[in-house]
């Protein structure tokens, strides 16, 4: 029976919680980040981090599938905003780039993470650096306040992706920017692998076609959308073949169906309908 977007949240909560309290040694060699299996681990996907500006080793959980700032421009004294913010990653990186005149703000739905994100800012001495709890769904932060919106590898679990780019939009000031690191498919995934909960919560079964991911991105009324990157996630045979019939195997490996990672960049016009100035 498929899952109520109550219950995949609840999903992917309690497999976050249980990252979020293991090293990231245990996230990139254990199943989906957690559990100790042998389906997806959270390394197909993440990028190495630890030359940028404000990278600190103990908010890097290994989770990420990509890395959003290097392909948007935060300028000193923006305020930005990560979706999904983990123990901080991204938002340090941030950090780095809109200086002490800035401010970066994460919002996360799991307490450990939320927790863990902030004894890493006080850590490093941060004023500037915010985590708030709240759904991306429903964000918990006023509409048109935001310069720079940020996300790795998280709008693909959440189930509405409509209200998620919505929310994004409100938030965003005109003239305002997103750049989200996130898993998409081509052609049609095999339902056993799609509706597996531990696949699901490991950043494979949330994601949707990429057509309809950048449709969604178009509908909200964003301009200017660039895949920036597009990277095919190579699943091993070990792993595919654990969900997947030999025929389906071969349409992977024909490239008939395909998981990718991208990230896609796009702007909230400066003028927008209502605003007075169209």
């Amino acid at each position: 029976m498929e899952k109520t977007a109550e219950e995949l949240k609840i999903v992917v909560k309690e497999m976050y919680t249980d990252i979020a309290n293991q090293s990231k040694e245990e996230n990139e060699t254990s199943c989906c980040g957690a559990g100790g299996c042998s389906t997806v681990d959270h390394a197909v996907f993440a990028e190495d981090y630890t030359k940028l500006g404000g990278y600190d080793a103990d908010a890097d959980l290994g989770l990420g599938c990509g890395i959003p700032t290097a392909f948007i421009q935060i300028k000193e004294g923006d305020t930005v905003l990560d979706l999904g913010s983990g123990a901080g990653n991204d938002c340090f990186v941030a950090r780095a780039m809109v200086g002490d005149s800035g401010k970066v703000m994460g919002v996360d739905m799991t307490d450990v993470m939320i927790d863990k994100a902030r004894e890493n800012a006080d850590k490093l001495n941060f004023n500037n650096v915010e985590f708030r709890k709240g759904d991306i769904e429903s964000l918990p932060v006023g509409g048109n306040q935001i310069d720079v919106v940020i996300s790795n590898c998280v709008l693909n679990l959440v189930p509405d992706k409509e209200k998620a780019f919505a929310e994004t939009y409100r938030v965003l000031k005109a003239g305002g920017s997103f750049s989200v690191s996130d898993v998409v498919l081509k052609g049609e995934l095999p339902a056993n692998l799609k509706n597996d909960a531990e696949m699901y919560a490991g950043c494979v079964s949330g994601a949707i076609q990429m057509t309809d991911y950048l449709n969604i991105i178009h509908k909200t009324g964003f301009s200017d959308i660039v895949v920036q990157k597009e990277v095919v996630v190579d699943l091993p045979d070990a792993i595919l073949s654990k969900y997947v019939s030999e025929i389906e195997m071969k349409d992977f490996k024909t490239g008939k169906v395909g998981i990718y990672s991208i990230t896609v960049s796009a702007n909230k016009p400066e003028c927008t309908p209502g605003g007075g100035c169209c």
